[in-house]
């Protein structure tokens, strides 16, 4: 590091993109209620799952029509859940611009083997959403949680399509506004955007998802884990706390007191503008140095949780060496820690912006990481 350093020092470090941050407020002596040791079966052990799953329907404005359930296995656990029970009835729109979105393309062209369409783009670009068959069933993440990219809104899916759209949105919800009547099936995590513990997926489904379970029987054999259905009918109970697996209820208790703490700053409006701030704050830095850059292209679909940063000074000769000796600076100092770019993404940095984290920690460490640069740079 150079010798003249920054007066002030981030209160939490935690910028990784997952699991993220814990909420400001987090103190483990406020999970004393979950029921440890009862059965996820018991009336207090399902009344806390019915609790998490309303209570998101409430911080999220998600239709009351929909149904939201606890899966397995985080935000890969749903999604998966979602592909292999629903698709297969028409052909597929695979959409890829980062890692993850890739991940889904193998397993649908690879695994399952439906007839597909892939549409891609390059790290720090976006597909042109406006250009896919919507008569098809279309597969896409919300936000690149690898690339700092995220689709805008929602106006270039037609309300009057005849395929499902399946939105991975795990670092988008409570992060960004999701327009439920375009989303047939929704996925998300607990360990992102509200800083939950890992392990535990959200499954969002619309009516026209519904009825894709109950008049379509994919040919492959399912999962008992994946089976959304019985005699030809959803699970209803599923949806109301019902697990598929056992449930850690003391993750339960920690996303409830999430929740709880999401509300009290706003609710999604509060979250929103708490990650834009952060956001906001690295955009600031980056227009006042000419040797780091954002790797979106376009401002308009620039993530406001995982923020993706490339460094452009020409006299850097190996980029990933580099990016990687600055994250280690910060993180030798305790300044930030994990905020390495994604092993299959361009070489950089990707600082989480997402509203656990706090404003006044994002701005403490960004002159840390032009005092990281210099120190390098020079070496």
């Amino acid at each position: 590091m150079a010798t003249q350093l920054p007066a002030t020092r981030p209160m939490n470090p935690r910028f990784s993109s997952g699991p993220c941050a814990k909420p400001p407020v987090f103190d483990l002596n406020n999970l004393a209620d979950a029921p440890l040791g009862r059965s996820h079966r018991a009336a207090v052990g399902k009344a806390k799952l019915l609790e998490a799953i309303e209570t998101t329907r409430d911080v999220l404005g998600v239709p009351a029509d929909y149904r939201i359930g606890i899966v397995p296995a985080s935000d890969t656990g749903a999604y998966e859940m979602a592909m292999w029970t629903m698709l297969g009835e028409r052909p597929v729109q695979m959409v890829a611009w980062e890692s993850f979105g890739a991940g889904w393309v193998t397993d649908v062209v690879k695994q399952l083997k439906i007839e597909a369409t892939t549409h891609t783009a390059e790290y720090g670009d976006i597909v042109d959403m406006s250009a896919l068959d919507y008569n098809n069933d279309v597969c896409f993440t919300w936000n690149g949680t690898t690339s700092g990219v995220r689709m805008p809104n929602g106006d270039a899916i037609p309300a009057d399509r005849s395929g499902l759209t399946l939105c991975d949105a795990t670092s988008a919800a409570f992060a960004m506004d999701l327009p439920w009547d375009k989303l047939d099936v929704t996925t998300f995590s607990w360990q992102k955007v509200l800083g939950g513990e890992a392990a535990h997926g959200m499954l969002i489904l619309s009516p026209r998802a519904v009825e894709r379970l109950e008049s379509y029987t994919p040919p492959w054999p399912l999962p008992k884990i994946f089976r959304l259905t019985k005699g030809g009918k959803l699970n209803e109970g599923i949806f109301k706390g019902e697990t598929i697996n056992t449930p850690s209820m003391l993750c339960v208790e920690d996303y409830l007191q999430a929740l709880k703490w999401a509300k009290s700053v706003g609710g999604l409006k509060g979250m929103i503008a708490r990650a834009d701030a952060n956001a906001q704050a690295v955009a600031d830095f980056v227009s006042a140095h000419d040797w780091i850059d954002f790797l979106a292209v376009d401002p308009v679909t620039r993530s406001n949780t995982s923020v993706c940063l490339k460094f452009t000074d020409a006299r850097i000769t190996d980029g990933a060496a580099f990016a990687k000796a600055i994250a280690k600076r910060l993180a030798d100092e305790n300044i930030a820690l994990d905020i390495g770019a994604y092993r299959d993404a361009p070489p950089g940095l990707r600082i989480w912006c997402g509203g656990t984290v706090e404003t006044s920690d994002v701005a403490a460490m960004l002159p840390w990481l032009a005092c990281a640069f210099e120190a390098e740079i020079s070496s």
